[in-house]
C-alpha cells in the first residue's frame, strides 16, 4: 500500500479538523509495521503499512495509556486513534512526538551508561502489573512466546545457509529446551536501536509498542547481541538480570532473526551486520 504525507494529510483532515491546519512531513527513517509522519511539532501519525500489522493499533493505544509515567523513560502518549478513511482501509493513531535521536543514528554514546539505562528500563517494565497487556501470541508476532514457534523457520535456514549449522543447532536447543516459568511480566518485543531514544547521551524514551505484550521477557535482550559488545554487553547483562536459562533464550531469539534475515525468509535487512550479529552469537552465550 502506498502510504505518504498527503495520505496522512488527508486522513487528519477528514478525521481531526482540529489538527488539519498543521504541516505533515514524513520521518527520514521508516520502519517496517507502520509508517509515521510528523504532525506540525509536537504530534506525529503512526499508519499500519499492512493488514498484519491492524491487531497492534488497539493492544499499543491500551498499553500506552497504561505504561505513560510508569517507567523511568518517556513512551509516546497517545493523543487520538482514527478510523479507516477515504484510501485507507485500516484504523490509525495520533501521538505525541518525543524528541531525541535513536541509538541508532546518535554519533556517539557511552556503550557502559546506555546498557544500564536500558536493562534498568527493562527491569521496571518487568516490574509492572500486567492487567492492560496482552498475552503473547500472533498479534506479538509470539514474541514473549517460547522460541520454538520459529523452530521450523530455523530449520529452513539451516539447510539453505552456508554457515556452522552444528554449533547454531546447539545454541537453539539449548534455548528451547527452558521455559518461563514465573508468572507472565510486560515485555516490549523489539527493543532495537531504531526504537531507542537518547538526548544528552542518555536513553530517553522508548517507541513502537506495536508487538509489546506480556509473557517471557527472553525476546527483548537480543540487544545484547546486536548492538553491545565487550564491557557494554556485561553491564547491560547485569542491568536487566534474569536467569541464565532466561538469557539462553534470548540468544536462541538473536539467533533465529539472523537466521530468517540471512536466507531471505524474513524482511529486506543488511545482510553484513546479521552475518556480524551470527558470529557474536556463536561466538558468546552472555552467560
Amino acid at each position: 500500500m502506498h502510504i505518504d504525507e498527503s495520505l496522512a494529510s488527508a486522513l487528519v483532515a477528514e478525521q481531526f479538523p482540529d489538527l488539519a491546519g498543521l504541516p505533515v512531513r514524513a520521518v527520514p527513517r521508516q520502519g517496517w509495521d507502520n509508517r509515521t509522519f510528523r504532525l506540525g511539532d509536537d504530534l506525529s501519525v503512526r499508519l499500519p503499512s499492512a493488514e498484519g500489522y491492524v491487531a497492534a493499533v488497539a493492544k499499543e493505544e491500551r498499553a500506552l495509556r497504561f505504561l505513560d509515567g510508569r517507567l523511568p523513560v518517556a513512551v509516546p502518549a497517545v493523543v487520538a486513534v482514527g478510523a479507516p478513511g477515504p484510501g485507507y482501509p485500516y484504523p490509525w493513531s495520533v501521538r505525541r512526538w518525543l524528541p531525541g535521536d535513536t541509538v541508532a543514528a546518535a554519533s556517539t554514546l557511552d556503550q557502559l551508561a546506555l546498557a544500564n539505562d536500558v536493562g534498568g528500563m527493562l527491569a521496571a517494565l518487568r516490574s509492572l502489573p500486567t492487567e492492560a497487556g496482552a498475552a503473547a501470541g500472533r498479534h506479538s508476532f509470539y514474541r514473549g512466546s517460547h522460541p520454538s514457534a520459529y523452530s521450523d523457520e530455523v530449520q529452513t535456514a539451516l539447510r539453505r545457509l552456508d554457515v556452522d549449522a552444528e554449533a547454531c543447532a546447539a545454541v537453539w536447543l539449548t534455548a528451547t529446551t527452558s521455559v518461563w516459568e514465573s508468572a507472565p511480566v510486560w515485555f516490549h518485543g523489539d527493543v532495537a536501536v531504531g526504537n531507542l531514544l537518547v538526548q544528552d547521551g542518555r536513553l530517553s524514551a522508548v517507541i513502537d509498542f506495536g508487538t509489546s505484550g506480556v509473557g517471557d521477557r527472553a525476546c527483548d535482550l537480543v540487544l545484547a547481541w546486536t548492538h553491545f559488545r565487550g564491557e557494554g554487553r556485561t553491564a547491560f547483562r547485569e542491568a536487566a538480570g534474569l536467569d541464565d536459562a532466561t538469557w539462553q533464550r534470548a540468544r536462541g531469539w538473536a539467533l533465529w532473526k539472523s537466521l530468517v534475515v540471512l536466507s531471505g525468509q524474513s524482511s529486506p535487512d543488511e545482510g553484513d551486520e546479521h552475518r556480524r550479529i551470527l558470529a557474536e552469537v556463536l561466538a558468546d552465550p552472555v552467560v
